[in-house]
């Protein structure tokens, strides 16, 4: 059931931008295995005209890529630090072409809307929501900003790394003196013994 939702989430985003269903007419019989446990395995098959639909089970994987749990909002947030949590087997070929279209097929929300409920407002409710989205990053950047030098200016909760670097400095220091006041007084107590 998830492969067959799957596979038209998929294909309508191949609809609207019908340059990644060319990309992927190469690959045409091709299964690409997506696992991220603790979700139900993934399979696509990529058909001749480039669209996708669910593997037949017995239907060898091409690209097998393993995702960990976390990194699925940060794929969707097309962060670039979600690919540390992304680990791929088999065709590089077919790998090239999976990245490729992960990073740049995109859904177009306001056509969708726009036959819905028309062209203006489906423009106003996306500009409107993404002007939305880029308020609450800058003000969550600037919250964690001002908590940050709150934490470390006027109330100490947190180290500046200018203060643990001089702490680790000195620590440094100290354990040399320490070592070097132990050898003096192994030497004091060789001269003694004699």
């Amino acid at each position: 059931m998830p492969e067959r939702g799957a596979a038209a989430g998929l294909n309508h985003l191949l609809t609207q931008q019908p340059w990644a269903a060319e990309r992927l007419k190469a690959f045409a019989g091709q299964c690409v295995e997506f696992r991220c446990p603790p979700f139900p395995n993934l399979r696509l098959a990529i058909l001749d005209t480039g669209f996708t639909e669910q593997a037949p089970a017995d239907a060898e994987s091409a690209l097998v890529v393993k995702l960990e749990p976390v990194a699925l909002p940060l794929l969707i947030a097309r962060d670039e630090g979600a690919l540390k949590e992304v680990e791929i087997e088999g065709s590089a070929e077919l790998a090239s072409a999976v990245q490729y279209l992960s990073r740049h097929l995109v859904w177009d929300i306001e056509e969708d809307l726009s036959r819905l409920i028309g062209d203006i407002f489906a423009h106003r409710l996306v500009s409107g929501g993404k002007a939305f989205a880029a308020w609450q990053r800058d003000a969550a950047t600037r919250l964690a900003e001002n908590l940050a030098e709150y934490w470390t200016e006027e109330q100490p909760l947190l180290a500046r790394p200018a203060d643990v670097e001089a702490f680790c400095r000195e620590v440094d220091a100290l354990r040399d003196d320490s070592a070097r006041l132990e050898k003096r007084i192994e030497r004091l107590e060789g001269r003694r013994g004699r």
